[in-house]
């Protein structure tokens, strides 16, 4: 299942969404196996736990955001940040949402370090910031409708469902692989979920300021604005009679 769209047009135009995607893939193009500047750049660049827990690499804890591991890992994170970036960019402001997105990965660095202090493992991508980003999307937009492809063996479907399902799934996903996975596993299931939990978070005052329940009162959980209506695909649409 994999979100591919939502139906929350941005009234803004993105541009520190579409500048962190084009820093991550400069940054995936330069550290690439076959580039000469792969095992300075990688090595140097990523975060490891146990040395940021002995004062060295601090760098590391922002470095690491723009560091993927391979093209499905980048090609993941940039599709997450692509569907939901745009919209918290677009209610907290160009400079507003960068800081956010930093801080929502800072966060999640400092839950993956809590959770393996001595780790001496690189950890790198995007998605603990990313996850900062969903956070605060579902507490602004609970009811947004987001388009899922739905992918079992040759069935292809795409199937709207509402924000806080898609999200809080991910969410709860995040915390069961975080218990049940053995440390050091190779995913970062712990800087997912801190993430996600810092963005709620950071977001509460924005939200206040508009309101709180009272923003919700008028939107109800929707988009403060009209939804994106999309064109018939060639994959089928999952029809819902029932609006969330």
């Amino acid at each position: 299942m994999f979100p591919i769209r939502d139906h929350n047009p941005s009234e803004r135009t993105p541009f520190v969404t579409w500048a962190i995607i084009a820093a991550n893939l400069v940054m995936f193009v330069l550290t690439l196996p076959l580039n000469g500047y792969y095992p300075d750049l990688w090595s140097g660049l990523a975060l490891y736990p146990g040395a940021v827990t002995e004062g060295a690499y601090l760098h590391g804890l922002i470095t690491h955001m723009f560091l993927h591991a391979g093209f499905m890992h980048i090609a993941g994170n940039m599709l997450f940040l692509w569907v939901f970036g745009d919209n918290l960019e677009d209610q907290l402001g160009h400079v507003g949402f960068a800081l956010f997105y930093l801080a929502g990965g800072l966060a999640a660095a400092g839950a993956q370090i809590v959770s393996e202090p001595g780790s001496m493992i690189p950890m790198v991508g995007a998605s603990g910031a990313i996850a900062g980003v969903m956070g605060g999307y579902l507490l602004l937009f609970p009811k947004a409708r987001v388009d899922v492809l739905f992918i079992f063996i040759i069935i292809f479907k795409i199937i709207p469902i509402p924000a806080w399902v898609v999200l809080g799934f991910w969410f709860g996903l995040q915390l069961f692989n975080g218990v049940t996975s053995d440390l050091g596993a190779g995913v970062a299931y712990w800087a997912h979920a801190g993430g996600f939990a810092a963005g709620l978070l950071l977001m509460v005052p924005f939200w206040m300021g508009r309101g709180g329940t009272v923003f919700w009162g008028r939107t109800h959980g929707h988009p403060p604005h009209p939804e994106t209506h999309y064109q018939r695909t060639t994959i089928p649409v999952v029809p819902r009679k029932r609006r969330f």
